[in-house]
């Protein structure tokens, strides 16, 4: 298995490098993110290396730092995210950026990254949301609330208090959209409870 590519940086497009090393020149897939930051054609590189093995091939994926690998890696953990899915997910968002969205149980950040519907936006912030959490505080980030989370955990509250089961709360505003105020997110629920 390879963990690391030593070596000149033969070509680059957007999503794909050759990377030269001692004559031997490998393909390695790469985040926009990285993408963006290699250093000009001829100078040397180094990318940490996730092999990714296949009845057809071996498809290496490269990063320019290991907190993208590491990222890369925990989203490959949820079941229906492959690694192109998770290369596509990084080249819409900064590894730091993702790990603060899936802390934060923000559902709506995670969805305007193309390909990135709703289902799996949902399936990664319920999978990935404590272990996210975990990295940032091992990491020294204060882990901050999202306002749609800060916004769900009030209106579940309220709804709550009205007599409403918890885990029914949570599902209905699960359907609110990101950019509606509370007040009209608990009356959109109640509406939605009076069906």
């Amino acid at each position: 298995m390879i963990g690391a590519l030593r070596g000149k940086l033969d070509t680059k497009s957007p999503g794909q490098v050759l990377v030269d090393v001692g004559g031997v020149l490998y393909e390695v897939a790469v985040s926009l993110q990285s993408f963006a930051r290699l250093p000009a054609e001829g100078l040397n590189v180094r990318l940490d290396i996730v092999t990714h093995l296949r009845e057809d091939g071996i498809t290496l994926f490269g990063f320019l730092d290991r907190s993208e690998k590491s990222v890369f890696n925990l989203l490959r953990s949820v079941n229906g995210v492959g690694p192109k899915l998770a290369l596509n997910i990084l080249s819409g968002l900064p590894a730091s950026d993702l790990r603060s969205a899936l802390a934060g149980g923000d559902v709506q950040r995670l969805v305007r990254v193309p390909g990135v519907g709703k289902k799996i936006a949902e399936r990664l912030v319920l999978e990935l949301r404590e272990r996210a959490r975990q990295d940032e505080v091992e990491a020294g980030v204060e882990p901050v609330s999202s306002e749609v989370e800060r916004r769900d955990q009030e209106a579940i509250s309220a709804l709550v208090n009205l007599g409403y089961r918890r885990g029914d709360a949570e599902q209905v505003l699960a359907d609110v959209a990101a950019d509606v105020p509370l007040e009209e997110a608990i009356r959109e629920a109640l509406r939605r409870f009076a069906r």
